[in-house]
């Protein structure tokens, strides 16, 4: 199942019995993730331009998924005592899939996009899956997130998009919609100042940017598998998807580097 994913490169891994339930229940589910996510681009302007967060592709991922019908829903449990509400908790998932059963009953898979968060979002959303499943809302939770390739390669790809773009200073990288804050700057130039084994400004600039923006702490495979086969979430089938370092892309059209570029200096000037 998903082979078109991992032909592509993606890492997929089913846990408890997550995929004779989605080739049995839900054999749509398979079609729909695999044209939206093996369509799925981030030129790595746009990663820069960010600064790390969430890359309008991601935002476009979404937007494929919700035309799919993967809508956002927000379940709440609630618990009453002859009839009076004591206790009432919500949870929010961002994509959530309702499809009709060949019984004729409807069955529910909800899944989570954790494209660059802090990695303890996973305890929330392993944990948010086990209590809905539980509770008989969904029948299997996913989760997309950074896969080993796309996590590990981070560094260079940045170091390429420093080397085609000669980037060289400061003012070379706000031409690309990305200005370092204060803290930032300081860091870079302390490592290309530095008296013992200083570095190029090029060399200091990824060193900070992936550190700071995609560090160990992050939403990424490891971090997301690590969880899984300590328990966590269990036993709610889960489907797991890292996305491969493909899906960054170089040599985009101009025109469309001038959008990212406009976007994220609106962006910035709003947060002024």
């Amino acid at each position: 199942m998903f082979d078109a994913l991992r032909e592509a490169g993606f890492q997929v891994e089913f846990h408890s019995h997550a995929e004779a339930i989605l080739r049995g229940d839900f054999p749509q589910v398979e079609p729909e993730l695999e044209d939206v996510l093996i369509n799925a681009t981030i030129p790595i302007e746009e990663i820069i331009a960010g600064g790390g967060g969430e890359a309008k592709g991601t935002q476009r991922l979404r937007r494929g998924l919700q035309a799919k019908g993967w809508a956002t829903v927000t379940f709440t449990v609630e618990k009453r005592i002859n009839g009076v509400q004591r206790e009432a908790v919500s949870h929010k998932m961002d994509h959530v899939r309702t499809l009709e059963l060949s019984s004729g009953s409807h069955g529910t898979i909800a899944m989570e996009i954790e494209w660059n968060n802090k990695d303890p979002f996973y305890d929330r959303d392993l944990e948010n899956f086990k209590r809905l499943h539980a509770d008989g809302a969904i029948s299997v939770g996913v989760i997309i997130t950074r896969g080993r390739s796309l996590h590990d390669n981070m560094r260079s790809m940045v170091a390429r998009f420093c080397d085609e773009r000669r980037i060289q200073t400061f003012a070379d990288l706000e031409q690309w919609g990305y200005s370092p804050t204060v803290a930032q700057k300081k860091a870079i130039v302390a490592r290309v100042e530095r008296a013992k084994d200083p570095l190029t400004f090029r060399e200091a600039f990824v060193s900070k940017f992936v550190s700071d923006k995609f560090g160990e702490a992050t939403t990424h495979w490891r971090k997301l598998e690590d969880r899984v086969h300590r328990g966590v979430g269990n036993p709610c089938p889960l489907v797991l998807i890292g996305l491969p370092d493909t899906i960054v892309t170089f040599g985009e059209p101009e025109q469309q580097l001038q959008a990212i570029i406009q976007q994220a200096q609106a962006a910035e000037e709003a947060e002024q």
